[in-house]
C-alpha cells in the first residue's frame, strides 16, 4: 500500500537511478553524511499526519545502491521527518550494516534511557531537532535532550534556517556538546555571506566548535544546477573550519523540484575543495571522528 498524499503533504518526486560519474578520485571510506530511507510498506511504517510532504519509497536496497553508485563506502542516515519519533525503519537498516552506517535519530524529551541505549547500539550518534518541516521535534526540547545525550558522546543536529541563529544565540552558546547545522545553514545564498545569519553560523563554528554539512546546495540556491552561487558560501565555511565539515547528498531529495543528481552534487566538491587532501578530510577523516566509525588510519 503506497503512502497517501494530502493537499498539505503533496507527493515527492522519485529520485534518479543513475548518477553523474565522479570528476575526482573518491577516497577509500568516503562518507555520505546525510540521507534518508523510507519503507515501501506504508501500513507497517505509518507517516505522521502533520508532515509537510509525502515521500515515495526510498528503501534500504535503493539507498545502498545509491551509495555504491556514488562511491560512498560509508553513510549516515537521518531520521526522516514524516516518521516523527518512530525510528524503527532507520534502526533496522542500521543494525544490518554496523560497520558501514551510522544514524541520527528523532526522539521526544521523555525518551527512556533504554531506548537511547538501544539506539546507540544500533549505530545512532546524534539527535535531530527540526523547525522547518512538520513531524520534527523542535527547539523547546534542545536543552533537555542535550543533557540526556552528552555523556553518550552524541551530538545535536539542527535543521534550521540560519537567519534564526542570531536570536537563538544566548541559548546556543550555552550548549556544551557538539552541534551540527544541516545544509550550510539552509538559508538563501542570494542574501550573501555578510548576512547576520551566515555570520552567526561561522561564529558558532570558529568559536564554539560547531559543525555544518556541505549539503543541500539545491535547497539554498535559486540558480539551477550546478548552483554556481553556492561556491563562495561553501568556501567561506571551508576556510573558517575545515575540521568541522562533512558532505551529504540529502538523498532522496524530498520536497524539492526539479530532482537533483547525487553524483552531480558530490562533484561540486571538486569545485569547492580543489585540494585532494582537504577533500579527504571532509569525506573521510571528519565523518569518521564525528560519527564514531572504525578508524581507517
Amino acid at each position: 500500500m503506497p503512502y497517501q498524499a494530502t493537499a498539505k503533504a503533496p507527493y515527492c518526486l522519485t529520485p534518479p537511478e543513475t548518477f553523474q560519474v565522479a570528476t575526482f578520485d573518491i577516497p577509500r571510506f568516503a562518507c555520505d553524511a546525510h540521507a534518508h530511507v523510507v519503507s515501501a510498506d506504508a501500513s507497517a511504517y505509518p507517516v505522521v499526519p502533520n508532515r509537510s510532504y509525502t515521500p515515495v519509497p526510498s528503501t534500504e536496497a535503493e539507498y545502498l545502491a545509491m551509495l555504491n553508485a556514488t562511491g560512498m563506502e560509508r553513510g549516515v542516515l537521518v531520521q526522516i521527518s514524516v516518521y516523527g519519533t518512530d525510528n524503527r525503519y532507520m534502526l533496522e537498516v542500521l543494525r544490518r550494516h554496523p560497520e558501514r552506517l551510522r544514524g541520527i535519530g528523532v526522539v521526544s524529551p521523555d525518551v527512556s534511557e533504554r531506548e537511547l541505549v538501544d539506539m546507540h547500539e544500533a549505530g545512532v550518534r546524534g539527535l535531530r531537532l527540526n523547525v522547518l518541516y512538520g513531524g520534527g521535534v523542535g527547539f523547546d526540547a534542545m536543552e533537555t535532550l542535550a543533557a540526556r545525550i552528552e555523556s553518550m558522546g552524541w551530538h545535536l543536529q539542527l535543521l534550521v534556517d540560519a537567519r534564526q541563529l542570531p536570536d537563538l544565540m544566548p541559548r546556543l552558546q550555552k550548549l556544551t556538546l557538539p552541534v551540527v547545522v544541516d545544509h550550510m545553514g539552509h538559508m538563501p545564498v542570494e542574501l550573501g555571506p555578510r548576512h547576520a545569519g551566515f555570520q552567526a553560523l561561522k561564529h558558532l563554528m570558529t568559536d564554539h566548535g560547531w559543525w555544518t554539512k556541505l549539503s543541500g546546495a539545491y535547497r539554498i540556491s535559486a540558480k539551477p544546477a550546478p548552483h554556481a552561487n553556492v561556491t563562495e558560501w561553501a568556501q567561506e565555511l571551508i576556510e573558517a573550519a575545515p575540521d568541522r565539515l562533512v558532505w551529504g547528498s540529502d538523498w532522496p531529495h524530498v520536497a524539492t523540484n526539479p530532482m537533483p543528481d547525487a553524483g552531480q552534487l558530490r562533484n561540486l566538491l571538486a569545485t569547492w575543495i580543489p585540494d585532494a587532501a582537504l577533500r579527504h578530510k571532509v569525506l573521510v577523516t571528519n565523518p569518521e571522528r564525528l560519527y564514531d566509525f572504525p578508524a581507517t588510519a
